[in-house]
C-alpha cells in the first residue's frame, strides 16, 4: 500500500466516522431499555419519578424539591460555569392504571442549558408488576444530530439502572464508569496505535510511527487538560477514540471566551514547548537515536500544525473565533494562519495540487457539524489584553511546530 493511498484512506476513514459521529441526520430517536428490579412498583416509583419521596437517592441529585402544580425542580451535582449546582426545572405528569404506573418529563428550565437544547426531549417512565418484583422501562426521545450524543446518552442511561439496582441492594447508588477508567484508555490508546499500524505499513516501521502518533496525540490532549486544571476544573479526563484521536472532557461548561480559546491553543501549544529541546537532543544524539527523535519531531510538528487550521472543529477555528469578534477580522486571521500553514507546506516541497487537495478536505472537515450545545447566557467576553495574549499563543504555537516540520525534512532529506 502507497504512503499517499494510505493517507487519503486514513482521511476518508477519518471523515466518515466524524460525520457519523456529530453529523450524521439520524433525526428524532426514542432509547429504550427495561429492567427488572426486586421491589414492588410504589418503591420504585418514589425513586425513579421526580415527584417520588426518595427522587434524590442518585449521587448526582442534590435535591428534588415539589413546586406549584406539576413542576419540579431538580439540584445535581454538577457544577455550571461558575462552579454552582446546574438546577432544572420539569414538568412531570404521572398517571396510575390496572397497567402499572406511567411517568412522563419534560424540561422546562435549565440554569446552564438553553431552552433550544431541551427542545424536543421527553423521557417516559412505565412501571408494572412482574413475578418477584417490577418491570422498570425507560424511553428517552431527542431529535439527534450523530450519534455520539445518541450514544452517550444511553451509555448514562444503563449506568442509571446499574445504580438503581445497587442502591436497593446496599443503600449505595455510586457507579464508576468503566470507560473514563485509566486502564480502560490504556486498552483503547494501544487498539488506536494497532488499528493504524497498517496504515504505515505491518512492520516495525510501521508499528513504530502508529505509536509515535499515538503518544502525540496523547500529548496534545495533556494539555487540554493542564488548561482545564488551570481554569479550576476540579474533574478533566481524556476519551480515547480509535482511529480518531482522543478527547479531553472538563469537568464544567466554559465561562469566558478567554478559557474556551485558552483551553483550545493548549493542545497544541504543551507540544511546542517540546520543540525546542527535542531539536537540542536531536543535535547532541547519536546517529541512531537522531533518527527516531526526527520522525517524531515530525509527527509531532505536523498532527499539531493541522490542529490549528482554521477550521470549526479544530483548535484554530475555535481559538480564532473567540480572539476575533468581527467577520472580518476572522476572515483576515484565519486567510493568514492558512497561508503559513500553506507555506510550511510548500517549503517541505509538497506539491502545489496535493496542498490544495489537503485544503479541500479539511474545509470539508470543518463544515460538518458546525453546530453546537448553547448555554443559557453568552459567556463573558474577552479583554483586550486576553486578545492579543491569545492571539501571540496561536503565532508562537505555529512558528513552533512549522519549524519542527521544517528542521525534521531537513534532516530527513538532506
Amino acid at each position: 500500500m502507497s504512503t499517499s493511498f494510505s493517507v487519503i484512506l486514513l482521511l476518508t476513514i477519518n471523515l466518515g466516522l466524524i460525520w457519523l459521529l456529530i453529523a450524521a441526520p439520524v433525526g428524532r430517536r426514542t432509547l429504550h431499555l427495561t429492567r427488572i428490579f426486586h421491589a414492588p412498583p410504589g418503591r420504585i416509583a418514589a425513586l425513579v419519578s421526580p415527584l417520588g419521596a426518595e427522587a434524590d437517592w442518585h449521587p448526582s441529585v442534590v435535591s428534588s424539591e415539589r413546586l406549584a402544580g406539576d413542576r419540579v425542580k431538580q439540584t445535581f451535582s454538577y457544577p455550571d460555569r461558575r462552579g454552582d449546582p446546574i438546577t432544572r426545572t420539569l414538568s412531570v405528569s404521572e398517571a396510575t392504571d390496572a397497567d402499572g404506573i406511567a411517568c412522563e418529563t419534560r424540561v422546562v428550565e435549565d440554569s446552564a442549558l438553553d431552552a433550544s437544547f431541551w427542545r424536543n426531549y421527553v423521557e417516559r417512565r412505565f412501571l408494572r408488576a412482574v413475578p418477584g418484583g417490577t418491570a422498570l422501562t425507560v424511553e428517552q426521545t431527542d431529535r439527534y444530530r450523530g450519534i455520539a450524543f445518541l450514544l452517550f446518552r444511553y451509555i448514562q442511561l444503563r449506568r442509571e439502572m446499574k445504580a438503581l439496582d445497587r442502591w436497593l441492594a446496599t443503600g449505595k447508588g455510586e457507579v464508576h464508569g468503566v470507560l473514563e477508567h485509566p486502564m480502560t484508555q490504556v486498552g483503547l490508546a494501544v487498539l488506536s496505535t494497532l488499528l493504524l499500524w497498517p496504515f504505515f505499513g505491518l512492520g516495525s516501521r510501521g508499528l513504530l510511527l502508529s505509536t509515535m502518533l499515538t503518544v502525540v496525540i496523547v500529548l496534545h490532549e495533556l494539555g487540554h487538560m493542564a488548561a482545564y486544571r488551570a481554569f479550576g476544573h476540579q474533574r478533566v479526563r481524556m476519551i480515547f477514540v480509535p482511529l480518531l484521536g482522543g478527547i479531553a472532557v472538563g469537568g464544567r461548561p466554559y465561562n469566558s471566551t478567554f478559557e474556551v480559546a485558552v483551553c483550545a491553543l493548549m493542545g497544541a501549544g504543551m507540544s511546542a514547548f517540546l520543540v525546542p529541546p527535542l531539536v537540542a537532543l536531536h543535535d547532541a544524539s547519536g546517529h541512531a537515536a537522531s533518527g527516531v527523535l526526527v520522525v517524531f519531531l515530525l509527527i509531532l510538528g505536523a498532527f499539531n500544525l493541522l490542529n490549528l487550521l482554521p477550521m470549526h472543529r479544530f483548535d484554530g477555528g475555535q481559538l480564532l473565533r473567540q480572539v476575533f469578534s468581527t467577520r472580518r477580522g476572522l476572515l483576515v486571521a484565519s486567510f493568514l494562519v492558512t497561508l503559513a500553514i500553506l507555506w510550511v507546506g510548500w517549503r517541505i516541497g509538497l506539491p502545489l495540487q496535493l496542498l490544495i487537495a489537503g485544503l479541500a478536505v479539511f474545509t470539508a472537515l470543518s463544515l460538518i457539524g458546525a453546530g453546537g450545545v448553547k448555554p443559557r447566557r453568552a459567556l463573558d467576553p474577552m479583554t483586550a489584553p486576553q486578545r492579543l495574549l491569545a492571539g501571540f499563543g496561536l503565532y508562537a504555537a505555529i512558528v513552533l511546530h512549522g519549524y519542527a516540520i521544517i528542521y525534521a525534512c531537513e534532516r530527513l532529506l538532506g
